[in-house]
C-alpha cells in the first residue's frame, strides 16, 4: 500500500473542449488542485473487435488520497465516452510545500 498524499490522475478525450470540461470542473470542485491538458496525441487502440487508431487530449489531474476516488467518479460523468480511461498514479515524492497545497485545495471543497 503506497502512503502517497498527491496523486495524478489521468483520462484521454476526444477533444480539447472534453478535456478542459473535465479539468475546469474537477478544479472549480476542489476535486483537483490542477490540471494540465496535453495534446493531441495519436491514439493507436481496439474498438468493437478492430484496430483503429485517433486523435485524443490527455488531462492529468493532481488530487490528495482523500478525494482521488471521488475524482474519478466525477471524471465518468463529465466523460463522453461509455468506458473512459482513468487511471491514478501515486507521487512517490514531491516537496512537503507542494502536498500540503494540494491537500489543503482538495479538502476546501465547495
Amino acid at each position: 500500500m503506497t502512503t502517497a498524499r498527491v496523486w495524478t490522475v489521468t483520462s484521454t478525450t476526444p477533444t480539447e473542449g472534453d478535456a478542459r470540461t473535465i479539468a475546469k470542473a474537477a478544479v472549480s470542485e476542489r476535486l483537483a488542485a490542477g490540471a494540465e491538458i496535453t495534446g493531441p496525441a495519436v491514439s493507436v487502440f481496439w474498438h468493437h473487435g478492430e484496430l483503429d487508431e485517433g486523435r485524443e487530449w490527455r488531462v492529468s489531474l493532481r488530487t490528495s488520497t482523500p478525494v482521488r476516488d471521488r475524482l474519478a467518479s466525477r471524471i465518468s460523468e463529465l466523460h463522453p465516452w461509455d468506458s473512459p480511461e482513468i487511471t491514478a498514479t501515486p507521487v512517490e515524492w514531491c516537496s512537503d510545500t507542494y502536498a500540503e497545497w494540494v491537500e489543503r485545495t482538495t479538502a476546501e471543497q465547495v
